[in-house]
């Protein structure tokens, strides 16, 4: 890596003092865009290496969960509301297991590259985010297993679809947002990763993935209060959004609101900022610490 990338003892000073703004540590971390190319390609070769498959698992296992879930809601337990299930189901998977798999594996990137932390400079968000864009590059694979499944079926995919882009990266942002926050955490408290564990598993029965929202109550009366379900769902689970977008525009054929992306946006945006500050508020001690 050329010498240049890495900064002046001043400018380290003043980050090590946390006297540097928002938008210089960006810049910063632009700086090193070697260094996360490096850690993503490292990542994806790690994944796969001495597997016989290699990258093709990223096809092969979310077709091996499609069919593992359709017999089960199709077959064992017919669900006759849901037409088109595969399609149906891997719109709602895909973006989960991204959503998942970002967050899991991004917890302990910053422990489990302590030697680097202890013994190279260099901006320690680049961890996590390395770790989610991995992910990212896993997803846009497996795509292409949905949108040939998108064929077969001969699903009505939205003329909106050109926002599909945007979607992924508002659910990229929101990822890499909490991969920032937990990282952070898990330096201090190494309870992290098994606390998510269950949090994950809890919050994959909670998102409507592989059952539609309507076969939940509209509304539910709690201490005397009418709870409107389907809309809590949507505002307090922003993972029920995303997918939603998804179904929209790939399995429904529908517009995706812009004010309910919008707000989706917002709320992964202000996910980022914080988990942004907060990691960059204690990234400081993580030598001591890790």
């Amino acid at each position: 890596m050329q010498s240049n990338v890495f900064p002046q003892p001043a400018v380290l000073s003043r980050r090590l003092r946390g006297r540097i703004s928002l938008w210089q540590r960006v810049a910063e971390l632009y700086r090193f865009r070697d260094l996360l190319y490096y850690l993503v390609v490292r990542e994806l070769k790690a994944r796969y290496k001495g597997s016989l498959l290699g990258f093709l698992w990223t096809l092969v296992n979310p077709l091996l969960m499609m069919l593992v879930f359709t017999a089960v809601f199709t077959i064992i337990t017919p669900n006759a509301t849901v037409p088109q299930y595969p399609v149906f189901l891997l719109c709602g998977l895909l973006p989960w297991n991204f959503f998942s798999a970002g967050v899991m594996t991004s917890i302990g990137s910053v422990v489990g590259n302590a030697n680097l932390v202890k013994k190279v400079y260099f901006p320690r968000e680049v961890l996590p985010i390395a770790s989610v864009l991995a992910q990212l590059v896993n997803f846009l694979l497996a795509l292409v297993v949905l949108f040939a499944l998108l064929f077969v079926f001969q699903a009505d995919i939205s003329p909106y679809v050109f926002l599909l882009p945007l979607v992924i990266a508002i659910q990229t942002i929101f990822i890499v947002g909490l991969a920032l926050l937990l990282s952070a955490v898990n330096v201090y408290y190494r309870d992290t990763m098994m606390i998510m564990d269950v949090v994950i598993l809890a919050w994959f029965f909670l998102t409507p993935i592989f059952y539609p929202l309507n076969i939940l109550p509209q509304s539910y009366v709690a201490f005397g209060v009418t709870l409107n379900i389907h809309r809590l769902m949507y505002i307090l689970n922003p993972m029920a959004s995303i997918i939603n977008a998804y179904r929209d525009l790939l399995y429904l054929g529908t517009y995706t609101e812009i004010d309910f992306l919008l707000r989706t946006a917002l709320t992964s945006l202000g996910v980022l900022l914080f988990g942004y500050w907060l990691f960059t508020r204690v990234s400081g001690n993580f030598g001591e610490e890790v």
